[in-house]
């Protein structure tokens, strides 16, 4: 039976300087050249992703934003699962009874991909604002409003400020909403994140298995953290970089014995050469 093979970015595929090894290049352009589906299932944007993965040679759609979106390899929106502006509004000002400004990352009327934000950031906010900075989709507004469509509604903080606001989601918006709360595998802080009810990679691993035919085909994901599990559940092999989380390895057929920056994924991979 056909594979196919869906990996995480970071702290999964990528090393935590965010590049990209020349073995793990030659690795993935190797398989991928000799038929062997491989993709990515990642929280970042799409064109960020596309921007990190430029020297692999990516042929099938690529999972991104958590599963909200799947897009092509030449930035085609494939699947959009977003948020409307009156949900997005109410957040925006629970937000602020808290003191906290989120970024709404999503498109706009006019069907260009948005990154929104204020001017009034804490320094985890500023510090990412930073990294970001020659992204095409930053939008920066004196006061933050929703777009037409949000794919995500981002805040970053300490745990115990964002967990009060969580909490305060949790009791407004129930079911209607998916919540996700971890720790940011880079800042010293944490991510709380507004997407879709479908917009994660569970979700997204069923679309895209329907979008592109591959019902019949096994899978293995490759992870290391709280917003792959719910892909790890659905996956036929389920595999984490030794860097993963305890809660992703206790649900794992294999964790590897290499961490991400030690090419784990691409390790594992080899043997299909």
């Amino acid at each position: 039976m056909k594979h196919l093979y869906i990996t995480d970015l970071d702290k999964t595929l990528l090393r935590t300087d965010l590049t990209i090894s020349n073995f793990t290049k030659h690795v993935w352009n190797t398989l991928t050249q000799n038929g062997i589906k491989l993709t990515i299932a990642t929280a970042r944007s799409g064109p960020k992703s596309l921007e990190l993965l430029q020297d692999l040679q990516l042929n099938h759609p690529l999972i991104v934003m958590d599963g909200a979106m799947i897009i092509s390899n030449k930035r085609e929106i494939l699947l959009l699962h977003a948020i409307d502006e009156q949900t997005t509004q109410e957040a925006i000002q629970i937000g602020r009874k808290h003191k906290i400004e989120p970024f709404v990352i999503g498109i706009d009327g006019e069907g260009i991909e948005r990154f929104r934000y204020s001017k009034n950031l804490n320094l985890l906010q500023q510090e990412l604002i930073n990294e970001y900075k020659t992204d095409k989709r930053l939008q920066l507004q004196t006061k933050l409003n929703p777009l037409k469509e949000n794919v995500k509604t981002v805040y970053i903080g300490k745990k115990e400020s964002l967990t009060a606001l969580k909490d305060e989601f949790e009791d407004k918006f129930g079911k209607n909403i998916e919540i996700k709360f971890s720790k940011d595998p880079y800042l010293d802080g944490y991510f709380l994140t507004l997407l879709h009810p479908n917009g994660d990679k569970a979700h997204a691993l069923k679309a895209l298995h329907a979008m592109e035919g591959f019902e019949n085909h096994k899978t293995t994901v490759f992870g290391d953290s709280h917003n792959d599990i719910g892909m790890f559940k659905m996956a036929d092999k389920k595999i984490a970089v030794l860097n993963a989380i305890d809660e992703l390895k206790d649900i794992a057929t294999e964790v590897l014995p290499h961490t991400n920056d030690e090419d784990a994924v691409a390790k594992y991979l080899k043997q299909l050469i």
